[in-house]
């Protein structure tokens, strides 16, 4: 494999030749996630390097907690876990590999492509939130799993990828038990963010990202969740999510 490197103003891409228009669709997403997130966050972290993997092995390698997450999530929602992002560095498959990897359902290639997007908003609630990777550690690593509904639940709202899991929902909502609130690790990857889009539309967007940038909250999720949703009482506030997955799996 041959890297190129491509650059715009506030980011690196390095990929394979193959991939280079690929590549420049990438920095372009990238740069407007960034500018999108500059009104909403402190920080937005910038001279981030895109790697652009031209395999699913060459993604593993680079990203070894990659395959533990994906271990623990649910099938259903293993696929949407396209990629994995550290400080200074995003690992994301090459667009083309994304959308063979998508599903026949709607809306499925749809979210993958917005990957990158996600990613990015992942490493900027972790630049804001002292107690969510990165740095990926140990110990880090495991908070990032007991708190998945919050860390992927954001960048997944962030990233505008809720619209597009519809039809993915419908699906869980019928072939599983019913899904713990907040969702539990192995339904994060695919319901964490239908909780911040109901706090959005419940409590405004600024309540979304202050749940995402406040640091957790010492008595777990149901406090944290109470807090966030003004003092609600966590059964309604189920009951509410509840009613909008519903909703978005019917529509």
């Amino acid at each position: 494999m041959t890297w190129v490197e491509r650059s715009s103003p506030s980011f690196r891409a390095r990929f394979d030749e193959r991939d280079a228009d690929d590549a420049a669709a990438v920095l372009e997403q990238l740069e407007q996630a960034r500018e999108d997130f500059a009104g909403r966050f402190p920080r937005t972290p910038k001279e981030i390097t895109a790697i652009i993997h031209d395999s699913e092995v060459a993604l593993a390698l680079a990203a070894p907690y990659l395959p533990l997450a994906r271990a623990v999530t649910a099938p259903a929602g293993r696929r949407y876990l396209a990629g994995w992002f550290g400080a200074s560095e995003l690992h994301v498959l090459a667009p083309r590999l994304l959308a063979r990897r998508a599903s026949a359902v709607p809306g499925s290639r749809e979210l993958l492509m917005l990957a990158p997007r996600a990613l990015y908003a992942a490493v900027v609630v972790g630049a804001n939130n002292p107690e969510l990777p990165p740095p990926f550690r140990p110990a880090s690593f495991m908070r990032y799993l007991r708190w998945a509904w919050l860390a992927q639940g954001a960048a997944q709202y962030l990233s505008g990828q809720v619209p597009h899991l519809r039809p993915a929902i419908a699906r869980r909502l019928h072939e599983g038990p019913r899904p713990d609130f907040p969702p539990g690790m192995r339904d994060a990857a695919l319901l964490g963010g239908t909780v911040f889009d109901l706090l959005a539309r419940e409590e405004g967007g600024a309540a979304a990202v202050g749940l995402a940038c406040r640091p957790l909250h010492p008595d777990g999720a149901e406090a944290a969740l109470v807090k966030a949703f003004g003092g609600r009482d966590t059964a309604h506030t189920a009951a509410a999510w509840r009613a909008h997955l519903e909703r978005l799996g019917s529509a």
